[in-house]
């Protein structure tokens, strides 16, 4: 690989850029819905893991995106590396293991697109990445780092999480985080809690589901008051996605909701990404939307329309919207 000059120059270069870390697998999603696991007679092929989705996201939007993980050195791992590649992510902070493969997951679709997960991973390549691994310097050029929780389950990845946080805040760049509760990969849902909790206050944006917000608060995700009861100053904005019912907003100085786009759904894989990738994109050109509420609402209903678009195929990469995409779901619903 080329030399890439001094980190001066990169970040020139790459002005809004966002570095996602974490894992990203294949799952493997059965060709029929409605199935379960055991009776579905073959499976498609799909890349996953919710970091890689949102760098992919933001790519495709046109953003400026970098994955940072580990890869087992099998054909799995090489193929998932030249998809972050063939989608335009930057992949210098990708890594290979040659003693671990890479995860897997199996996805059962529901009728209605929900889906369930089996995993396995024991330990896979991602959960190996350490501290002395990361590509440091590829983190401090960027404009936001964004990260899940799935790298907080096991050492030595946990360590290396929390030291590229720290490298990120102590280089003033913006932390986003988005839960992504998978609970079979936990040890139990008190340790899935205490996980996930531990870092939150790292945190600049955070994102969750409604389900993720009565899981983590063990109340009624509708209810206001356990949404504020994540909130915590120093915060700059906390999204809840409500599903197609589309999102509410909080941040210190105003609060709202913005409605959804009504699609036929097919598989809610990587609705989320897709959400919080087109909001990094728009965060990054232009952080004063923290602050201007009008500016937030116009980004979360694009938001709201690539999440709802990329319900509309199956697999998460594949369904991710272009611009031109979500902006004709959004003048479409507006006549």
């Amino acid at each position: 690989m080329a030399p890439l000059g001094d980190g001066a120059a990169a970040a020139a270069a790459e002005p809004n850029l966002v570095v996602s870390f974490g894992e990203m697998l294949i799952d493997f999603v059965p060709d029929v819905a409605g199935v379960s696991l055991a009776e579905s007679g073959g499976f498609v092929k799909a890349p996953g893991g919710a970091p890689a989705n949102v760098a992919c996201a933001i790519s495709k939007l046109g953003g400026s995106s970098a994955f940072v993980g580990k890869f087992g050195d099998d054909e799995f791992g090489h193929m998932l590396v030249d998809i972050l590649k063939k989608n335009g992510v930057n992949a210098e902070g990708c890594l290979y293991d040659q003693h671990a493969r890479t995860a897997l997951a199996f996805v059962t679709l529901k009728s209605n697109g929900e889906r369930e997960f089996m995993f396995y991973r024991n330990p896979s390549a991602d959960m190996l990445l350490t501290e002395a691994e990361l590509n440091l310097d590829l983190i401090r050029r960027a404009k936001i780092f964004h990260y899940g929780s799935i790298s907080l389950i096991t050492e030595p990845c946990r360590s290396a999480h929390i030291a590229a946080m720290r490298a990120a805040k102590s280089a003033g760049i913006l932390c986003s985080y988005d839960p992504n509760v998978r609970l079979p990969l936990w040890p139990s849902e008190e340790a899935a809690r205490a996980g996930i909790l531990s870092i939150w206050k790292e945190a600049d944006f955070i994102k969750v589901s409604d389900d993720e917000v009565a899981f983590l608060t063990q109340g009624d995700a509708n209810d206001e008051k356990n949404v504020l009861s994540l909130w915590f100053d120093g915060l700059k904005l906390l999204i809840v996605t409500d599903g197609e019912k589309g999102c509410r907003y909080f941040t210190k100085d105003f609060k709202g909701s913005v409605p959804g786009f009504s699609v036929d759904t097919v598989d809610t894989t990587g609705a989320g990404d897709a959400f919080v990738g087109s909001l990094l994109v728009n965060v990054a050109k232009d952080d004063s939307l923290f602050h201007n509420e009008e500016k937030l609402r116009e980004a979360l209903k694009f938001s709201n329309a690539c999440g709802a678009i990329c319900t509309t195929k199956k697999g998460a990469i594949p369904a991710l919207p272009t611009v031109a995409i979500a902006q004709e779901l959004i003048s479409k619903s507006a006549n």
